[in-house]
């Protein structure tokens, strides 16, 4: 009988992380190289990348970097292409990251920067998804995560934007695993709160970081490894009955607003 803790194991397995040039997706390529999967590393800053593919492969990791920019549709099928030629198989897991935030209050939000939100946060989200989906029912397995946001389960102020895009992502999320539940493809989205990332800035720059902290009942904010232990759930075999799940990872966060 297989020890319970290699069912986490992915060797053998490849994933495409976007939005990988820094913050979660570059933590999680790291994890997910660790974890044995080869990794495909996909962000627009493809310079920034270079190092980090370095560091994998001197580590006796399989890694590649691919220019990437989630809001171009026409680029998103090259960019999958591209990842499976280097890594010389089908992507199994598609950790799906790209993101970025807005914090205004929404009477005052522009009509470019909720553009640039939806665009990328959940339109963005919706087309790596969707190619995802496509190769993965081809071959009859994979697993998708989604990464969303606790603000997309619950209302914040100077977040409408990020917040309506993020509970898109999740309600797309329930739909998409419905839906591909039959052809072998699980579907499942992390809500993480405020992690120490470059986006964490954005509420520094403003002032209000205080008067989050006192609403996370953990009284500190998430680092990028506190996700760890439910991405390589989702992403192995450990998590294969799970479709449709929305895991959040804040510290309790959502229950100081309920």
């Amino acid at each position: 009988m297989n020890h319970p803790m290699s069912r986490f194991d992915l060797s053998g397995k490849a994933a495409f992380i976007s939005g990988a040039s820094s913050g979660i997706g570059l933590h999680t390529a790291r994890t997910l190289a660790q974890a044995g999967a080869a990794v495909a590393l996909g962000a627009r800053r493809a310079d920034r990348l270079d190092a980090v593919v370095a560091e994998l492969r001197a580590q006796g990791h399989t890694a590649c970097a691919v220019p990437l920019d989630v809001t171009d549709p026409a680029r998103i099928a090259p960019a999958w292409q591209e990842a499976e030629s280097q890594l010389g198989q089908p992507i199994d897991i598609l950790f799906n990251n790209a993101g970025v935030i807005y914090v205004e209050r929404f009477i005052s939000q522009s009509h470019d920067e909720v553009s640039r939100i939806f665009d990328t946060n959940l339109k963005g989200a919706f087309l790596m998804a969707q190619e995802a989906a496509r190769r993965m029912a081809a071959h009859g397995s994979g697993s998708i995560i989604n990464i969303a946001s606790s603000s997309g389960l619950r209302a914040g102020g100077q977040m409408s934007s990020y917040g309506a895009s993020k509970a898109g992502l999740i309600h797309l999320t329930h739909i998409m695993a419905l839906e591909l539940a039959s052809k072998g493809v699980r579907v499942n989205a992390l809500a993480p709160g405020n992690i120490l990332t470059d986006m964490q800035a954005e509420f520094a720059e403003r002032g209000i970081e205080e008067g989050i902290l006192k609403r996370i009942p953990m009284r500190r904010f998430g680092e990028p490894s506190d996700l760890d232990g439910a991405t390589l759930l989702l992403a192995s075999e450990a998590g294969r009955y799970m479709t449709g799940a929305v895991i959040p990872i804040d510290g309790g966060q959502i229950l100081s607003w309920m």
